[in-house]
């Protein structure tokens, strides 16, 4: 019975432990099975994801790539800008260097036409000058004019003889005389004919008190002989002292004011024709009478 026991108390742990070791077996077999389904799943999940990383890493790619596109376009895009603004500084600079211009073009046009303004009342004031000028010198034409018609008709017949001429050269009145009819070779005596003249263009003289007379001598380029030359030891002495005469006379035989006279003597420097011949030489050799106008006796000196 006692050896029954032992072999019962053997027993029954033996057999427990086989009880045991059975269920922990299956209870293996099960996790192992859940283990490859969990290995299988994993498997089947890391493949997904491995087929979702080449995606992704395809995107990625291609991301890239477009970065890299988009880069180089931002680039381009920067240098663009860039050049725009360089343009636009440089069109600004334009633009301000025009409107300064402009500015410059607006004061210049602003001057010129001040100047404008200026040089229109300059010019009305010269026309409105000139329109009195002219009128004084139509009146000043008028009034020689009429100086000219009295002397001729005064000194018709000595005119129609040769023996003067008067001349109207743009207002200035001028009666010349041959000294054929006034002085005898080399002297400077006045002669009765040429008194006569004197007398008749004195009277019409008297009656233009406005007239001051300048008196000139000529003569041809003939020197003086040797019998006159201590008194006249050139033309122009001879000259000279012709003029003189004629303001002599003309002041103390026909009553003409000292102050309106002047004796100028010319030589042979002022000829009106040439010497070459005696009806030149004859041509040169006179009196000039200048009617010019009378400014009292200190404005002549």
């Amino acid at each position: 019975m006692k050896r029954v026991f032992y072999i019962l108390l053997i027993a029954v742990p033996l057999l427990l432990s086989a009880c045991v070791s059975k269920n922990t077996y299956r209870q293996k077999v099960n996790e192992t099975e859940l283990l490859n389904r969990d290995v299988t799943q994993l498997t089947a999940d890391t493949e997904q994801l491995r087929q979702e990383k080449r995606t992704l890493q395809d995107d990625l790619s291609k991301l890239n790539a477009r970065l890299v596109e988009v880069l180089q376009q931002n680039s381009k895009l920067q240098r663009n800008l860039l050049t725009a603004n360089v343009e636009q500084e440089r069109k600004e600079g334009d633009l301000s260097r025009h409107q300064q211009r402009i500015a410059a073009m607006q004061d210049q046009l602003l001057d010129m036409q001040q100047t404008n303004d200026q040089l229109l009342t300059t010019i009305e004031e010269l026309n409105q000058a000139l329109e009195k000028e002219k009128i004084a010198r139509e009146a000043r034409l008028a009034k020689v004019k009429n100086t000219y018609d009295q002397l001729v008709n005064a000194l018709e017949g000595e005119i129609k003889r040769g023996e003067l001429t008067i001349s109207n050269l743009e207002g200035q009145l001028s009666v010349n005389l041959l000294n054929k009819i006034l002085f005898d070779s080399g002297k400077t005596e006045i002669k009765k004919a040429g008194q006569k003249v004197l007398r008749n263009l004195g009277d019409v003289l008297n009656k233009f008190p406005e007239k001051a007379l300048q008196i000139e001598g000529h003569t041809d380029n003939v020197q003086i002989s040797s019998r006159l030359i201590d008194k006249f030891p050139s033309n122009w002495e001879l000259s000279t002292a012709r003029a003189t005469s004629i303001v002599h006379f003309l002041q103390d035989k026909i009553g003409l004011s000292g102050d309106r006279l002047v004796a100028a003597g010319y030589s042979e420097y002022r000829p009106v024709a040439g010497n070459d011949d005696a009806e030149g030489r004859a041509q040169n050799r006179r009196i000039q009478i200048l009617l010019v106008p009378y400014k009292g006796a200190a404005q002549m000196e």
